[in-house]
C-alpha cells in the first residue's frame, strides 16, 4: 500500500465504513416518517375499496368482534352468561385482540369493559398453550403476551400445570431436544419462556437410530473453503439419496400415530422435509430438492411453494395460452412451436421463417410448400382455430382440445417427472374453471394475464402429485408443520440464516407505536431499540428450531458439515450432533444398528485445496458433546448421489423394454377397448333416464293429460278500473300476497308492497294499486277461509312422478287444510293477475289440476283447486 502500512490501511477502511454505515442509518431514519405519509393513503384506499365491496379481512373480523364485545354491554352480558366455560388450545399462538375478547367473555363483573382490569370468573376461563412454540409473532402473537397473561391470571389465583410427558417421540430423540434447548432456554423472561424438559413415555428401538446427522458431501469451493453456494448444490442430492435408502434399502420401520404399537416399513407419506423458508432473494429453495426427488421417481407433496410457476410444462402452457391470446406476438408463437408440446425443430422453424415469413398463426400455406413447412402451418393452424374459438368456449375447455390435438398428455408422462407433470396440467386446468367461477366472466386474455402475473409474483403452490393422507413426502416450512407430526424429519436449507442481519419492526402496545422498516428506512424507534429486537428475533429462532426438532416420532435428520459446526437456522443442533473434538475420529463403531458398514471420511468430495480429514467427524454412532444421547453420522460414500435421467433415456428404456411391441400392440388394444366402452357409456348418459319438468312447462303442453284441470275454479276479486298492469306490477302483487300477515291492516299492506316494491323497481302508482289490491284479495271469502284452516303453507314445493320417466316440480302460491265438519281436505290456490285470463285458463286449471294429484298422493286427503284473479 504504498508508504502507508497494511494495518493502518485497514483501520481506516473500517472507520469509512462506520461512517458510512451511521449515514445510512440517520437518512434512513429521516426517510422513514416521510415514507409512512406518501404511501399512507393507500391504506385509506384499501379501507374504503373493502366498505364498496362489502368485504371484511379476518383483522377486520377481529377488531369488529372485539369492539362488539367492548362497547355493547348487553351483547357482552349475553355472551358471558351463554358461554359458562371457556377452553382455549394452543394459546401461545393468540393474539392481543383475540386474548381481549377472551377476557371480556370470562370477566366475572359484566359491566366491565377494559380487559386489562377484568378478573375472570373462578373456574371459567382454561388455557392450553406451550411458549416455546411461539413462532408466530410475525403476526402479533407474541410470546410476551402469553407470559404476560400467564402471570396475571397465576396472580388471580389461577393454576399453574406443567404438562411434561410428550407421548410423540422416542426417548433418545427427547433426551436430544432437552439437551439442546435447555440452554438456549434457561430462564424465565417477559419474551421467554424457562425450558421444561420433555418426560418419555414411549419406549426406544435398538434395532436403528434416532438420530442420523446427514454430511453435506461437496462443501468445498474453489480455494479450499466450505463454501455456502457448494453446500446449496450438494445437499439437495444428499438429502434425497438418502430418502431413497431410507424407502427402499434402509428396511427400518416406523409407527403412526393412530397405531402407535404397530410398527410399519418407512413409506413416502412417513417423510417430512422441513424448511425454515421457501425463497431466497426471489430464489426457489425447494427447487433443486423436488428435482433430485423427482430424479429417483419419489412422490412428494409441496405444501405451498412457488416452483409451479418455474416448472417447464407450466411454462409451455403459459407460452400457448399467450400465443392462442395474442397470435401477433412472434417470440410468443415462437416459444410455443418450439416448446416440448410442439417440439418443433429449429431448422423447421427457420425453412418457414425464411420460405413465407413471420410465424403468424393466420398465414397462408402454399399447395407446394415443403413438407417440414407444412408440419409447421399445422400447428398454427391448430392455435388459429383454438384463438378463433377462445372466447366461445371454457377455458379449460380450450386448454384441454390443445392437449387432445397434439396428444401432449403421453409427451408429458414419459418424462422423468411425468406424474409431477400431468398433475401440474390438470391443476392449470383447474384453476382455468376457478377463474370462471369466481370472475362470473369467460375471459380468454384475463385468464392469460392472470397467469402470467402470478408467474412474475412466483404465486401457486405445487400441486400435490397425489392427494394429502397418502402417499408422497411431505416438503414444507417449519411455520406449516407445527401441530402436525411425522415419523421421519429431515431438517433441509441449512445455509439459511438464524435471524434477520437487521430487525425489521419494533411494537410497543402502551404507547400503541409500531415501527417497521420502509424500503430498507428504519425509523429512529427502531433504530433505538435494535439490540432488544435482535434478542429477541434470536429467541424466537430458537422456538422455532425447537418446534422443527419436536415434529419426529422415529427419526430425526440432520445435516451438516463434517469438517466445522456451522452457523444458520440450525446452529443451536450443534452441540447436541457434534462429539468432542478429541473424539472427532473415534466413533463408537462404525457399523451402527440397522446401517451399512461405514468408511471413515464424512466429507466426500474435498478438492485439492481443501484441508484433510484428520479434524473431520468420522462417520458411526458418536455420542454428542452435550446429553447422553448417541447420534449416527452418516457415511456419503454410501448414497446414490448424481442421478440425472433424461426424457431420452427414460424414452430409450421404455422402447426396449418392449422391442417385439408386444406390450404396445396389447396397449393400443386395451385404449380401443376403452374408447368403445366410454363411446357406450357416454351414449347411455346422454339418453335420459328421468324428465324434469315444471308444472307449467308440463300444462302447456298440449299432450299432457290432466283430467283434475276439469275440478278447479275460478275466484275473483274485485279490481279497479285502470289500475297498472304488466310483468312488474303482477310480480309486486304475487310478492306482496306471498309475505303479507292475512289479517294485515292497510298500513302493514303498504308497508310490505313498498319493500317488495325497492327489489323491482315498482313506482309509486304501481305501489298503491299493488296494496290496493292486495287489500280486496285479502277480504275475499276464500283468503278469509285460508285464514281460518287447520293448516297453512305459502309457496309449498311440490314434486310428483306423472309416469313416462317425466317428474313434475312445481311450487304452489297457496295451500291449506280445511275441513267441512265431516271431512278434512285440502285446497290449493294459485294467484294470476293477467288482464285477460280467458286465453291462457285451460293451461293454469292443468298447472293447479297438477297440483291437486301430487298433493292427494302425498298427503291421502282430497283436495280442491282454485285460480284467484287478484
Amino acid at each position: 500500500f504504498g508508504e502507508h502500512q497494511r494495518e493502518e490501511v485497514t483501520k481506516r477502511r473500517e472507520a469509512l465504513h462506520e461512517r458510512l454505515a451511521r449515514l445510512r442509518m440517520n437518512a434512513g431514519a429521516n426517510l422513514a416518517p416521510l415514507l409512512r405519509d406518501e404511501i399512507w393513503p393507500v391504506v385509506g384506499e384499501y379501507e374504503e375499496l373493502k366498505r364498496r365491496a362489502g368485504v371484511l379481512d379476518f383483522l377486520d373480523l377481529l377488531l369488529l368482534a372485539r369492539n362488539l364485545v367492548r362497547d355493547n354491554p348487553v351483547v357482552r352480558r349475553e355472551l358471558q352468561e351463554r358461554f359458562t366455560h371457556i377452553f382455549v388450545d394452543e394459546f401461545q399462538d393468540t393474539d392481543p385482540l383475540q386474548a381481549e375478547i377472551l377476557f371480556l367473555l370470562s370477566a366475572d363483573d359484566p359491566g366491565e369493559s377494559d380487559w386489562k382490569r377484568v378478573r375472570p370468573v373462578a373456574g371459567k376461563l382454561f388455557i392450553v398453550g406451550d411458549p416455546k412454540q411461539s413462532i408466530y409473532r410475525f403476526r402479533r402473537a407474541d410470546v410476551s403476551l402469553y407470559q404476560s397473561i400467564k402471570r396475571r391470571l397465576a396472580a388471580a389465583g389461577a393454576s399453574i400445570e406443567n404438562l411434561a410427558v410428550s407421548f410423540r417421540a422416542v426417548p433418545e430423540l427427547q433426551e436430544m431436544v432437552n439437551a439442546a434447548f435447555a440452554p438456549l432456554m434457561a430462564e424465565e423472561s417477559d419474551t421467554q419462556p424457562a425450558y421444561v424438559a420433555l418426560k418419555p413415555f414411549r419406549d426406544g428401538v435398538d434395532s436403528q437410530p434416532s438420530a442420523v446427522v446427514l454430511p453435506v458431501p461437496a462443501p468445498y469451493g474453489d480455494f479450499g473453503r466450505v463454501s455456502e453456494r457448494k453446500i446449496e448444490e450438494s445437499l439437495p442430492e444428499a438429502v434425497a439419496a438418502f430418502v431413497e435408502w431410507l424407502l427402499g434399502r434402509s428396511g427400518w420401520t416406523v409407527t403412526e400415530r393412530d397405531a402407535s404399537q404397530e410398527r410399519v416399513p418407512i413409506r413416502p407419506r412417513h417423510v417430512c422435509i422441513l424448511f425454515r423458508r421457501l425463497n431466497s432473494f426471489g430464489r426457489d429453495v425447494t427447487r433443486a430438492y423436488i428435482r433430485a426427488l423427482e430424479e429417483r421417481h419419489l412422490p412428494h407433496v409441496l405444501v405451498k411453494g412457488g416452483s409451479f410457476n418455474e416448472r417447464e410444462e407450466v411454462e409451455a402452457i403459459r407460452n400457448l395460452l399467450g400465443a392462442i391470446e395474442r397470435p401477433d406476438d412472434e417470440l410468443l408463437v415462437f416459444a410455443s412451436l418450439r416448446g416440448p408440446v410442439f417440439a418443433l425443430s429449429d431448422a423447421a422453424l427457420l425453412e418457414f421463417r425464411e420460405t413465407l415469413g413471420s410465424l403468424h398463426p393466420f398465414r397462408r400455406i402454399p399447395d407446394d410448400a415443403p413438407e417440414t413447412v407444412k408440419e409447421v402451418g399445422r400447428a398454427l393452424a391448430l392455435l388459429r382455430e383454438l384463438h378463433r374459438g377462445r372466447n366461445r368456449r371454457p377455458v379449460a375447455a380450450t386448454i384441454s382440445r390443445l392437449l387432445a390435438a397434439t396428444r401432449a398428455h403421453g409427451g408429458f408422462a414419459i418424462w422423468p417427472t411425468g406424474e409431477q407433470a400431468l398433475g401440474n396440467v390438470m391443476k392449470l386446468m383447474d384453476m382455468a374453471r376457478r377463474y370462471e367461477a369466481r370472475s362470473g366472466a369467460a375471459s380468454f386474455r384475463g385468464f392469460v394475464d392472470e397467469l402470467e402475473a402470478r408467474a412474475e409474483r412466483a404465486e401457486a403452490g405445487e400441486v400435490p402429485v397425489v392427494e394429502e393422507g397418502t402417499e408422497g413426502i411431505r416438503i414444507m416450512t417449519v411455520h406449516r408443520a407445527k401441530g402436525l407430526e411425522f415419523p421421519v424429519v429431515i431438517l433441509a436449507d441449512m445455509t439459511c440464516k438464524e435471524t434477520r442481519a437487521e430487525p425489521s419492526h419494533y411494537v410497543d402496545p402502551a404507547r400503541r407505536l409500531a415501527a417497521l422498516e420502509l424500503a430498507g428506512c428504519a425509523p429512529v424507534e427502531l433504530q433505538e431499540h435494535a439490540e432488544d429486537e435482535a434478542r429477541r428475533e434470536r429467541e424466537e429462532a430458537a422456538r422455532v428450531l425447537y418446534v422443527a426438532a419436536t415434529r419426529a416420532r422415529e427419526l430425526l435428520v440432520v445435516p451438516a458439515v463434517g469438517d466445522e459446526e456451522r452457523e444458520g437456522w440450525l446452529a443451536g443442533l450443534n452441540p447436541v450432533i457434534f462429539p468432542e473434538n478429541a473424539n472427532r475420529r473415534a466413533p463408537l463403531t462404525r457399523k451402527p444398528p440397522g446401517c451399512p458398514a461405514f468408511g471413515d471420511d464424512s466429507v466426500l468430495v474435498r478438492g485439492p485445496k481443501a484441508p484433510l480429514k484428520e479434524k473431520s467427524v468420522a462417520p458411526g454412532t458418536h455420542r454428542a458433546r452435550a446429553g447422553t444421547h448417541r447420534v449416527v453420522w452418516w457415511d456419503p460414500s454410501l448414497l446414490n448421489l448424481d442421478v440425472r435421467e433424461t426424457m431420452g433415456l427414460r424414452q430409450m428404456r421404455l422402447l426396449e423394454a418392449d422391442s417385439e411391441r408386444t406390450v404396445a400392440t396389447g396397449g393400443i388394444r386395451a385404449w380401443q377397448r376403452w374408447r368403445d366402452a366410454r363411446e357406450a357409456a357416454i351414449a347411455r348418459g346422454l339418453a335420459p333416464s328421468l324428465r324434469v319438468g315444471t308444472a307449467s312447462e308440463l300444462a302447456a303442453a298440449t299432450d299432457t293429460q290432466v283430467p283434475e284441470a276439469d275440478e278447479v275454479a275460478l275466484e275473483e276479486a274485485a279490481r279497479i278500473a285502470g289500475r297498472p298492469h304488466g310483468l312488474r306490477f303482477g310480480t309486486l302483487v304475487h310478492l306482496t300476497m306471498l309475505r303479507v300477515r292475512f289479517d294485515a291492516g292497510r298500513d302493514e299492506i303498504v308497508k310490505v308492497t313498498a319493500w317488495e316494491a325497492r327489489t323491482l323497481g315498482a313506482d309509486d302508482a304501481e305501489i298503491a294499486a299493488a296494496a290496493q289490491a292486495v287489500a280486496r284479495a285479502l277480504a275475499a271469502p276464500l283468503m278469509r277461509r285460508a285464514a281460518r284452516s287447520l293448516e297453512l303453507r305459502r309457496e309449498c314445493p311440490l314434486v310428483m312422478e306423472i309416469g313416462g320417466g317425466v317428474r313434475m316440480e312445481g311450487v304452489a302460491d297457496l295451500a291449506f287444510r280445511e275441513t267441512d265438519g265431516t271431512q278434512e281436505f285440502w285446497t290449493v290456490v294459485d294467484f294470476k293477475t293477467d288482464v285477460d285470463i280467458a286465453p291462457r285458463l285451460g293451461e293454469y286449471r292443468k298447472q293447479v289440476g297438477l297440483y291437486l294429484r301430487a298433493i292427494r298422493k302425498a298427503t291421502g286427503l282430497n283436495a280442491r283447486g282454485s285460480i284467484f284473479l287478484i
